[in-house]
């Protein structure tokens, strides 16, 4: 389609070519459009092109988020030479094709979350992560709350034994945006496109976050999981996934609609997980607490400047959770922004996303979360839904071999953050958010 240019990105620049425009398109080209304006970047990211399949909305996607050049397939746009960065933000079923010939035909990945819908295609991913790491080309998944400055800081905070061994890990990620019958059976309510539910959709970002923040794996889950409507409208027209217009014919939802599950960490700590879109009047509720012998971290995305905690090693005439405003310039991120006090949203994360990769790029050294970290995720939401499906037995995640390109791999981090440590007729999209 339509060319700005069409030439090798000069030594000082970094062109990124993205396949999918709709929400996470949209939060991902802020994050993009943002990054080089607010950090000092050894490279510059170059919105270079922008693919979709329909060529008026993909162009009029481009003209609006700012992208010089527009594709309708995802094959032409990775072989641009204007392009040396694919970031996919399709749905599930198309992340491990395009990342793996991506990867294979030279080109840096950023891929959304989760990283496949089965454990074989995020294998697979991850073997193709590895043939490229070889060559100098990097991968990495995006899971963006990791990037959440309060979340940044529990991790550095438990990584300096702030809260000392870690015995209860308590995770829940509620949403509402289901539970009017009469929303169209969009692609995130089928298996074929979607993997799984809420506990893709919602589950794959906890458990990230859990694993991350605590540096431990999960290595064993109880669970259970339900959907409450089975059947829901056909979308009339084309479908965004979290907006969509209701028609008169019906189709099976195959996917849950939550997931509910307990799980033991390597380290011997146990946890609780609840990941549902059914909860109403939640619209966006993330909350991860960590109960440690020497203190206690909580934190709310609703409330995301702020970090919660509890330090059990002071007198209990004078302990108690207190607040944490997270927007000093010496918490993570924060020294490229706005004074103390003023706080950060949603967006911000997929700016510091940006930040990272383009580091690591620049560096040469591996990314986080890397294919790997996404492979352990789709390891335990597997194991979720078998011990689901065996009447919540406990089932063991399968292990996987320790490589290169692992969590425990070196991260070019920002200043102020450590590396990480070894170890209904029609729906607004605003409605729903992952």
């Amino acid at each position: 389609m339509e060319d700005a240019q069409d030439k090798h990105e000069p030594a000082d620049g970094l062109g990124v070519g993205m396949v999918g425009y709709a929400f996470m398109g949209a939060a991902h080209s802020q994050g993009w459009r943002t990054a080089g304006r607010v950090f000092d970047l050894p490279l510059t990211p170059r919105l270079a092109a922008i693919c979709g399949r329909d060529p008026e909305a993909v162009r009029a996607a481009a003209d609006k988020h700012g992208w010089a050049a527009a594709e309708t397939d995802w094959r032409d746009l990775i072989h641009r030479e204007d392009v040396q960065l694919v970031d996919i933000c399709t749905p599930g079923d198309r992340h491990a094709e395009i990342a793996i010939a991506a990867l294979d035909a030279g080109k840096h990945v950023l891929c959304e979350k989760p990283l496949a819908n089965t454990v074989e295609e995020a294998e697979a991913m991850l073997a193709a992560a590895e043939r490229a790491a070889a060559r100098g080309q990097l991968a990495m998944v995006g899971f963006n709350y990791r990037r959440v400055p309060a979340l940044a800081l529990a991790r550095q905070m438990v990584a300096e034994g702030r809260i000392g061994a870690i015995h209860h890990v308590r995770v829940t990620y509620l949403q509402d945006w289901l539970v009017d019958p009469a929303f169209p059976l969009t692609w995130r309510l089928e298996r074929e496109h979607a993997g799984s539910g809420a506990l893709g959709d919602l589950g794959a970002h906890i458990v990230d976050l859990a694993q991350h923040v605590t540096g431990s794996q999960i290595t064993g889950v109880s669970a259970i999981t339900e959907t409450f409507i089975r059947e829901r409208p056909l979308p009339a027209g084309a479908s965004a996934g979290l907006s969509a217009t209701a028609s008169a014919e019906r189709g099976q939802v195959t996917v849950d609609d939550a997931a509910l599950f307990t799980a033991r960490f390597a380290d011997g700590a146990l946890a609780s997980f609840e990941a549902t879109r059914f909860a109403t009047g939640r619209k966006n509720a993330l909350r991860l607490e960590l109960n440690g012998a020497q203190g206690s971290i909580a934190f709310d995305l609703e409330r995301l400047n702020e970090l919660e905690f509890h330090d059990h090693t002071l007198p209990a005439g004078s302990a108690g959770f207190r607040r944490i405003l997270v927007t000093e310039p010496e918490h993570p991120y924060l020294e490229a922004w706005w004074p103390p006090g003023h706080g950060l949203g949603y967006e911000h994360t997929f700016a510091h996303q940006a930040r990272d990769l383009v580091h690591a790029i620049a560096s040469g050294n591996a990314p986080a979360p890397s294919f790997a970290d996404g492979l352990q995720v789709q390891r335990v939401l597997a194991a979720v839904e078998e011990s689901a499906a065996t009447n919540s037995a406990f089932t063991v995640v399968a292990a996987q071999e320790t490589t290169t390109t692992t969590a425990a791999a070196a991260v070019p981090a920002p200043a102020p953050v450590p590396a990480p440590a070894p170890v209904p007729a029609t729906v607004s999209a605003r409605e729903g958010r992952t």
